[in-house]
């Protein structure tokens, strides 16, 4: 009827108009409303965009602010007073004189000295035997997994039960330390009043809490070690202790450096161990301070004696301790850097 063969008309609309919906029908143009409102959607986009990350970490530093960040500013500030725990809320100028009062001050001498000598003989061999059990994990055994989780359990076990037991472990009558030296024709040893012996007693607690987590550290660390280094230092004819020497220390550089960093920042502010280790002796550490850190030390002045004012200055003097701490932390890696 007037139409070639194999097309189709397009139906008409009454009245000769084109209907809705037919390709050549064209968009109307928004109206000044719609472009309003695209407008407004797009200035919350952006908004959403830019403020979204805030809001979403605006509670950990609401945390920080009130419970880091202040503290902090207090402490420092009341570190310039003298004021008492009794009446926090009167304060009375001093100035540097807390802080000048430490240095001729040999309880905390003697605080720093154990300080250190506890994280010396905690943190070597806890580090060194960290190293060595991530070693053998590493290997293929039988029961893996349960190795791992075994050796993470004193982590997960309370710092207040475990020390607990360590007393009575190392107890000067009845405890097992001193039963199997008796054994072995060794007189007892009293470990609680000794100089050497108690900082030796808290620090195996230490050692024994914090052997397995440093382990597990070390051995996500030996698995991320290429196995192509391993490969060709075996073709070499490396045997396996070579083969720890040459690739696995080396590869561990940063890692080793980064615990030796957290257990030294640990053991500056070791307070657990120590409090609760002797019968009695409480915060100053033994019957002769013989094991009295600085956090202890911070404690006695703090909530014993109620000096508030010192208690805050030794509180700072830990703190720019261990920013000297980070300070050689930041020096040694980068010199770790510029060599690789």
């Amino acid at each position: 009827m007037g139409y070639r063969t194999g097309t189709t008309a397009p139906p008409e609309a009454p009245g000769g108009a084109t209907p809705p919906g037919t390709a050549g029908t064209k968009r109307a143009a928004p109206d000044a409303a719609e472009l309003r409102r695209r407008a407004r959607r797009s200035r919350r986009y952006r908004r959403d965009l830019r403020w979204s990350p805030y809001l979403c970490v605006s509670p950990f530093l609401l945390f920080f602010l009130a419970f880091g960040l202040f503290p902090l500013l207090y402490t420092g500030w009341a570190s310039l007073h003298r004021v008492e725990l009794t009446d926090p809320a009167h304060m009375e100028w001093v100035g540097l004189r807390n802080y000048t009062r430490l240095w001729d001050d040999e309880f905390f001498w003697n605080a720093l000295r154990n300080t250190f000598t506890i994280g010396v003989l905690s943190t070597v061999p806890q580090l060194a035997m960290a190293l060595g059990i991530a070693h053998l994990l590493n290997h293929r055994l039988r029961a893996s997994m349960f190795w791992r989780v075994a050796i993470l359990t004193p982590y997960a076990t309370s710092i207040a039960a475990a020390t607990l037991v360590f007393a009575l472990i190392f107890g000067r009558d009845h405890g097992m330390v001193n039963w199997a030296l008796g054994q072995a024709g060794v007189d007892a040893v009293d470990w609680q009043n000794g100089h050497w012996s108690a900082q030796l007693a808290v620090s195996t607690i230490v050692i024994w809490r914090w052997t397995g987590y440093n382990a597990l550290i070390y051995l996500a660390a030996m698995q991320a070690v290429p196995r192509d280094l391993y490969e060709a230092a075996a073709l070499d004819g490396a045997t396996r202790w070579q083969q720890f020497r040459h690739v696995t220390i080396p590869s561990l550089r940063p890692t080793i450096l980064f615990t030796v960093v957290v257990s030294t920042i640990g053991a500056t502010q070791l307070f657990g161990e120590p409090l609760l280790f002797g019968s009695g002796a409480g915060a100053s550490g033994g019957s002769d301070h013989q094991y009295q850190t600085l956090g202890l030390y911070l404690y006695e002045q703090g909530w014993v004696n109620l000096h508030l004012g010192r208690a805050s200055a030794i509180a700072w003097a830990m703190f720019l301790i261990l920013l000297l701490i980070a300070a050689v932390n930041w020096s040694i890696a980068r010199r770790l850097r510029k060599s690789q």
